[in-house]
């Protein structure tokens, strides 16, 4: 696999409309639109689509893992629905304090995919986010950080302090159609 085989999407905010605080059930997960039809596009491309993201909801005691495995059963159904596919998921249980290296801004994650997929290194790889630790992480582990404006996005945007490589677009759509073009 080449880092131009894979792409990185955080869960809510690029896949999902945000739920404060935290997604709870899997009756609150609402695509964002256009989203998944955007992974379909990638995987009939060749490309593989992991996800990335935190779930502290998990380390507070506010959902167990049953919660969280039945929130990503209905977004691979989703994708399956739209013709694609989210070939893994990797997820931080862990709340802010525990300080642990996988929770995003950290690169835990990154590192575990890039080790997934025998990548010396995730140059060259997106990673698509909507807020300031998903594109910390991105740009600490090496990966294109790209944010959309969809979810927290435009406040991320708004509030500026973007790492200095930072690729924007409305959303996943929007990005997915830009690099396939530019792939091509």
């Amino acid at each position: 696999m080449t880092q131009a085989s894979l792409v990185i999407l955080d869960r809510e905010g690029v896949l999902t409309e945000c739920v404060a605080p935290f997604m709870r059930s899997p009756e609150e997960f609402r695509p964002i639109p256009g989203a998944f039809e955007a992974i379909a596009r990638l995987n009939q491309a060749g490309v593989r689509v992991v996800v990335a993201t935190n779930q502290a909801g998990v380390g507070r005691g506010l959902f167990d893992m049953a919660t969280v495995n039945a929130i990503h059963d209905r977004m691979h159904k989703a994708a399956v629905a739209a013709g694609g596919r989210i070939d893994a998921v990797f997820y931080c249980p862990h709340p802010e304090e525990a300080g642990c290296r996988c929770r995003k801004p950290g690169t835990g994650l990154f590192e575990e995919i890039a080790e997934r997929y025998s990548l010396g290194s995730l140059v060259g790889v997106p990673a698509v986010g909507d807020s300031i630790r998903d594109l910390q992480a991105a740009d600490r582990a090496g990966a294109q950080a790209v944010l959309v404006r969809t979810g927290k996005g435009r406040e991320t945007e708004s509030a500026g302090a973007l790492p200095a490589e930072v690729v924007t677009h409305d959303d996943l759509g929007a990005f997915v159609d830009d690099w396939l073009k530019r792939a091509a």
